[in-house]
This record gives C-alpha cells, sequence and structure tokens, in this order.
C-alpha cells in the first residue's frame, strides 16, 4: 500500500477548517514534500492534511501503449475527419488554421496535460477528484458528465449512420453513384464519368439525395416541430453499436485498452490513401489553394475564434473528464507531460492531413461541376462527412472496397471517442458511490447504455440530423468551454501553482515550464472567457439545409446548455447551506479570510516557484 501526503501553502488552523473551498494536496510517500514560502501574519505550523491512500485494487492499464492509444484514439476521432474540416471549410479555409493553432498552443493543450496530470497524480475521477482540489467546485464533474450524456445522445447517431453507410457498400454498383434509385428526385444531376454537365442551385448530387432521402429521409419532416417517426434501420444499427460499446467497457480499461491497437491505427492508412488518390484528381489544386490561402478579414470575426476554440476542445478533450479518467489507471510516475505533447500533436497534425484530404476531393467536385469550391458543398455542416467523402470514393478504382474499409475507419474513430466519452461517466460516478457500485460495474455500464440508447431515440427519427444540430450546438459548445474555465481557475486560483507544480514535480521529477504556469494562471482563462463572452453576445443563426431554426428552438438550446452547467452554482450554494454551521460560522470572518488572501497571494499568484531552477 502507497500512503501519499504533502503539505504546501497550507491555511492557518483557525480559518483553514472554516473555508468552503479549502483543500487538500498529496505526493508521493518518500518524495521530497516542498513547504510554500511562509507568511509572518499567522501562524504557520501546519494543519493535519487528510491523505490519499492508493492500493492495488483499482485497474490498471495493462501496458503502456495501451493508454497512449486510448488517449489518441480519443482525441484523433470524428472531430478530426468530420468536424474539423468542415468547421475550417464554414471559416474560409486557410484563415481559419491561425485562431485554430493559437487556441490550441494557448488553450487546448495546456488543459490537456493539466487533465493528465490531475488525473495521474488523485487517480480518481471527475466529481470525486474535487475533494482534493476544491471541493465547492465539485459541480463542475457533475457538469462534465451531463455534457458527456449529451454528446453520446447525438455522437453515436453519427456512427449510426456510418453503420449504414458501410452496409450499403456491400453492393457491386455503389448505391450513391447514379440517379436510378426509388429515392432520387428530377433535380439529381449525375456528373460521374460525364463531361460538360449543367449544374444549377436546384441540381443535387446522386450523394447528397442518398444522404438526405435514403439516410435521414429528412424530407418527411417539416422541422422540429414534426420530426416523424423513428428510422427502424437507423435504431438497429444504433443497438449494434451500443453493444459493441457495452461488451469493450463492462470489465474496464484492460479489456477496451486492446480494441485500440487496432482502431487508432487503421485511420491513418485509410488517409493515407485517399490523400494519394485525391491529389492525383484534376482540380485538386483549386481545394488545396482554398485551404491554405487565408482570408485575413476572417481573423476579426468572433465567430471564428469561437469555433477555433470549440474545435479544439472538442478534439482534445479537455473538460470532457476523459482524460482525468484514463490517467487515473497510470502509474504514478507514468510521464504524462510527455504524452500530453505527443498526443496534441498527432492529433493537430491528423486534423491538418484530413483536411488536405477533403479540400482536393472539394476542388476536384468543384471542377467537376465548374463552379467555385466554396459554392461546391451547399451545407457547411458534417453532412460533408457523408456527401464529399463518398462522391470521393466512387470515384476510385475499387471503390466498393474503399467504400467499406472508409466507413469501417469512421466507425472505430466514432466507437474510439465514446469508449472514452462513456469511461469519463462510469470512472466519475463509480469512484464518488464504491459502497454501491464498486463491484456493481457490469450493470451500472448496462444501465448507462440503456439510458444513452433512450436519449439518442430522439436524433434517429426523420428530422433527428435537426436535433444532432442543436444538440452539437448548444449541448456541448459554450457549456464545455466555460466548465475548462471553471476548471483552470479551480486549480490554478483556488488549488495554487505552487501545490499542483509540487504535484507534477513529486510524480515526473521536474517543474512545469514558465510557459505552462502563464498559461494556466492567466492566458486560457482569459481566452475562455473572452470566447464564452463573445459566443453569448453574438449568437450566430442556426441553420441546417434550409431550414432555419426557429426562435423558440434556440429558446430550448440555451435551456439544454444551462441544464449542465447549472450544477456548478446549485453544489456551490448545496456546500455553503449545508456545511454544519450556520452561515457566519461558514463564513466567518470576511477581513480574515481577506487578509489570509492577500497575504497569500504572493505565493498563489506569482506563479510560486518560476525562479526555482528544476523546470522544463
Amino acid at each position: 500500500m502507497l500512503t501519499l501526503s504533502l503539505s504546501s501553502q497550507l491555511v492557518p488552523p483557525s480559518l483553514y477548517s472554516q473555508l468552503p473551498f479549502r483543500s487538500t494536496a498529496t505526493a508521493p510517500a518518500g518524495s521530497l514534500s516542498v513547504q510554500g514560502p511562509s507568511n509572518p501574519g499567522y501562524n504557520t505550523n501546519p494543519v493535519p492534511v487528510p491523505v490519499i491512500t492508493q492500493t492495488d485494487t483499482r485497474d490498471k492499464w495493462s501496458k503502456k501503449m495501451d493508454f497512449l492509444l486510448s488517449v489518441i484514439g480519443f482525441a484523433v476521432d470524428l472531430g478530426n475527419v468530420w468536424r474539423f474540416p468542415y468547421i475550417c471549410y464554414q471559416n474560409g479555409g486557410g484563415a481559419f488554421l491561425i485562431p485554430y493553432i493559437v487556441m490550441a498552443i494557448f488553450g487546448g493543450v495546456p488543459l490537456f496535460y493539466m487533465e493528465l496530470a490531475l488525473g495521474q497524480f488523485h487517480r480518481t475521477g471527475a466529481i470525486s477528484i474535487w475533494k482534493h482540489i476544491c471541493p465547492i467546485f465539485k459541480g463542475i464533474g457533475y457538469a462534465i458528465c451531463v455534457i458527456s450524456l449529451y454528446v453520446s445522445f447525438y455522437y453515436n447517431t453519427i456512427i449510426a449512420w456510418a453503420l449504414f453507410y458501410f452496409y450499403s457498400s456491400f453492393a457491386s454498383v455503389l448505391p450513391w453513384t447514379n440517379c436510378d434509385n426509388a429515392w432520387n428526385t428530377e433535380n439529381c444531376t449525375n456528373y460521374f464519368l460525364k463531361d460538360n454537365v449543367t449544374w444549377n442551385n436546384y441540381s443535387r448530387s446522386p450523394a447528397e439525395e442518398f444522404y438526405t432521402r435514403n439516410v435521414l429521409e429528412i424530407h418527411k419532416s417539416d422541422g422540429l416541430s414534426n420530426v416523424g417517426g423513428v428510422r427502424w434501420q437507423l435504431m438497429l444499427c444504433l443497438f449494434l453499436i451500443f453493444t459493441i460499446v457495452y461488451f469493450s467497457l463492462w470489465k474496464g480499461v484492460k479489456t477496451s485498452g486492446k480494441v485500440v491497437w487496432v482502431t487508432a491505427t487503421l485511420p491513418y492508412v485509410v488517409l493515407f490513401i485517399l490523400l494519394i488518390r485525391g491529389a492525383t484528381l484534376p482540380g485538386a489544386w483549386k481545394g488545396v489553394v482554398f485551404y491554405l490561402q487565408p482570408k485575413w478579414e476572417k481573423l476579426f470575426e468572433t465567430s471564428v475564434w469561437v469555433d477555433a476554440a470549440a474545435q479544439i476542445f472538442f478534439s482534445l478533450g479537455p473538460g470532457f473528464g476523459v482524460l482525468l479518467a484514463l490517467s487515473s489507471y497510470n502509474p504514478f510516475t507514468n510521464n504524462c507531460y510527455r504524452d500530453a505533447i505527443v498526443t496534441s500533436l498527432v492529433n493537430c497534425l491528423t486534423s491538418f492531413m484530413s483536411g488536405f484530404v477533403i479540400f482536393t476531393m472539394l476542388g476536384y467536385m468543384a471542377e467537376k461541376r465548374n463552379v467555385n469550391v466554396e459554392d461546391v458543398a451547399r451545407d457547411k455542416g458534417p453532412s460533408l462527412l457523408f456527401i464529399t467523402y463518398p462522391e470521393a470514393i466512387a470515384n476510385m478504382t475499387g471503390s466498393t472496397f474503399f467504400a467499406i474499409i472508409f466507413f469501417v475507419m469512421m466507425i472505430t474513430l466514432g466507437l474510439d471517442s465514446t469508449f472514452g466519452g462513456l469511461e469519463a461517466i462510469i470512472t466519475a460516478v463509480m469512484d464518488e458511490y464504491p459502497e454501491y457500485l464498486a463491484h456493481r460495474r457490469e450493470l451500472f455500464v448496462l444501465g448507462l447504455v440503456v439510458v444513452c440508447f433512450l436519449g439518442s431515440l430522439s436524433t434517429l427519427t426523420n428530422g433527428g440530423a435537426y436535433v444532432v444540430k442543436l444538440l452539437e450546438e448548444f449541448g456541448v459548445g459554450s457549456s464545455i468551454i466555460a466548465v475548462g474555465f471553471l476548471e483552470a481557475i479551480a486549480v490554478s486560483w483556488f488549488y495554487g501553482i505552487t501545490r499542483f507544480s509540487n504535484d507534477i514535480k513529486s510524480m515526473l521529477g521536474y517543474y512545469p515550464g514558465l510557459f505552462w504556469k502563464v498559461c494556466w494562471v492567466a492566458i486560457s482563462p482569459a481566452f475562455l472567457a473572452y470566447i464564452i463572452v463573445s459566443s453569448l453576445l453574438k449568437p450566430a443563426p442556426l441553420q441546417l439545409f434550409d431550414y432555419k431554426y426557429p426562435d423558440w428552438s434556440i429558446t430550448v438550446g440555451y435551456i439544454i446548455g444551462a441544464s449542465s452547467f447549472m450544477w456548478i452554482p446549485i453544489y456551490m450554494v448545496y456546500k455553503l447551506v449545508w456545511t454544519p454551521g450556520s452561515l457566519k460560522q461558514v463564513r466567518p470572518s470576511n477581513a480574515a479570510i481577506l487578509n489570509w488572501w492577500v497575504t497569500t497571494w504572493d505565493s498563489s499568484l506569482n506563479l510560486n516557484g518560476l525562479n526555482q531552477v528544476e523546470s522544463v
């Protein structure tokens, strides 16, 4: 058994027990305990700090590569191949790369590193970890679980769409290559292997009609006011997806860690093949130029920066609790710093590579239709994945084979992310209520999967794509960025950079460098706060295909977003009200607390120990 303890930056005994945001910190036994600078204004005798006990009963990764591939599999997901290209397309191509890189460097990667370190040090999930960091912020853990549920409601439906395409690919002639099918209309225009095809604003490609009229059957819905019935074909696909998810997660990380050996590597083989094929198509250069040539005026649009931040957070995954969960099964001395850098680089490079794949195809399609690149896709949304890629594959020799392996890749990419998202909920809830769930993991996972399946039913209707868009915009969007903001504030300002740096020192043997401390304390929270405020003040109009979302649906969207974030203030109020003693006893002397806060501010916000030699 390994017992951990550390004393640093301690609150005076007379005040510590009365602070609603008191926290404890821990470090491995036998390691150097770092004492923060003393302040003459109060008694510096250390308060007894509860210790964390780590036993061998907690699951552990079988191999280091199981963890690394699981993190890569979670980070490199549909967001790279689906979300990044369409958001890049939506924001003017190359101009989007600048805010994306800036947000990755100053926002995504530092918080990614922070979560890996927190999970590995405290070895617990997204809810119970706040008992050791800052108890009054425990509502963040509950908010994370609600957001992860919302993601599972629509994300797995997208995987079900990919499974539908996978099944449809087992044909000698792919069904989205011609206009001779029952679902096609008079506007269907087939330009495969044809020259001088007339393309107008009413024209629809075979792939677009296959997606909208056969997979979604969205023409049978009038919008959110009448979404129609549930598509039984998609429900069967979703049932198969959740069956795979259950049997991959029910036994813990030892089983899910094996699956990623295939699912985390296969996408690169397929993407490389598609990149080579796309580069040889006529007109591909048009797409590459559109992709790389920035429109500088876009940098002054708040929506571009908001989308960049949302993309990097959606892709890397800080704030979702997944990194906390996965790293909590690591050995204490694992090099989480190296893991953060490697995984972030792999993620961003994959996004960049997939951008070339999609834009070479868009350039080719623009050449065939004799239109501009920006006019190729009428909807600059997730449907690019189910229209552009299938059309590109249909133009390749051996299209059936490539369609099969491509949609296998899409399914495995989605499953990786689903494994991580649900594992975050499982680990968080089981660590918070071990007395009830410690020996009932199989039943708890089954119940969670059933809830996710039932919650996804509205996305399987004829108008399910409208629901998917609504959940994507409001269920995650600003909520996850706000959670990331509060998480950075709680760790850097309340738990303290000194304590957090000491935690990293105890695990890795060296302190985090100046760049990381500055980002954690100031830059990352400032960027996130600006983006949250800007997105709320200037919300972009919501539209899918030709459907404009009515005002009442926007109100519903805000309610969905608030339903996850509200647990943070609710728990704060609960903590203050239900802490033993009167309100005056809970907050005994504002002047005394303020005096303590001011006297320790030097060593809390001067980035504690920036002058320490052992930094990276």
